[in-house]
């Protein structure tokens, strides 16, 4: 199933691939976070965004 409207394949990205991860106990943050949610560790990365092939 593709998606072929721009701006739904933005919003999609934004919900399902824009967040950040802690290294510490792997919770998703939103992706203006500076700590963790739940064990409050500045240690966070991006999510991995694997690609299609």
């Amino acid at each position: 199933m593709s998606i072929r409207d721009p701006f739904k394949l933005q919003l999609v990205r934004w919900h399902r691939l824009e967040k950040l991860v802690c290294r510490r106990c792997g919770a998703t943050n939103p992706p203006k976070a500076t700590k963790c949610r739940k064990c409050r560790s500045k240690n966070l990365r991006p999510k991995r965004i694997r690609s299609r092939r």
